[in-house]
């Protein structure tokens, strides 16, 4: 009964959130899109002419945002390119090159790489999330292990002065992240966009400049 009343209450809240509605009027394809939205204006991240790859990118609100900063007019094509990858399939985006599978797979990594065609990547997205178990030991673990991948996968594809922007949540594992990053790149910074859920525990971790650029 309690799991009935909560399931409401989430139909309730989400179907009048207002950024819900603002994505459906505006036709992107999740909320989770003006976060990135928000840090992108404040940060100036996404810039025409830039190589971007989107974790984690489905349902892809993400992948459109990015292309309506890289492309001057609907139909009209991008500059720059985009990558999208994920174990979930997605809906096709004009000028988005999906990817579907695991990026920790060489036959994906191998896909991904045979586009790039040896180009360094300007920014590194990841809206990822694991699947939560309600245990925080074992939640911190996984969150902690997507964001190492995150942040192994940057490692190997950024330019040096590229950015990785990753979904985070204050937890056990949060401060460790946190070194992670910093240890990792120049520029470290915490975000937590308005569309960001008051109560949630979601943040935003970004990371700008390699210190060990290849």
């Amino acid at each position: 009964m309690a799991k009935n009343k909560f399931n409401q209450n989430w139909v309730h809240d989400h179907i009048n959130d207002p950024y819900v509605k603002l994505a459906q009027k505006e036709g992107f394809r999740s909320r989770a899109v003006y976060k990135l939205k928000e840090i992108d204006e404040n940060e100036k991240l996404i810039k025409s002419g830039q190589i971007i790859v989107d974790l984690g990118a489905t349902p892809g609100g993400w992948s459109q945002y990015v292309r309506q900063k890289l492309s001057g007019k609907e139909g009209g094509g991008i500059h720059g390119a985009i990558y999208a990858l994920d174990l979930l399939p997605m809906e096709p985006i004009a000028d988005v090159e999906f990817i579907q599978g695991d990026f920790r797979e060489e036959t994906i990594l191998a896909q991904l790489e045979t586009h790039l065609e040896g180009k360094k990547v300007d920014i590194v997205l990841s809206d990822m999330a694991p699947n939560l178990s309600g245990n925080s030991t074992t939640d911190a673990a996984r969150v902690e292990y997507i964001i190492e991948l995150a942040v192994d996968f940057a490692k190997a594809h950024l330019k040096p002065n590229g950015a990785l922007l990753v979904k985070c949540f204050h937890g056990p594992s949060y401060n460790t992240l946190v070194t992670l990053f910093k240890n990792e790149f120049k520029i470290v910074a915490n975000k937590k966009p308005k569309a960001s859920k008051d109560k949630s525990a979601e943040v935003f971790l970004l990371g700008k400049g390699l210190k060990n650029s290849n």
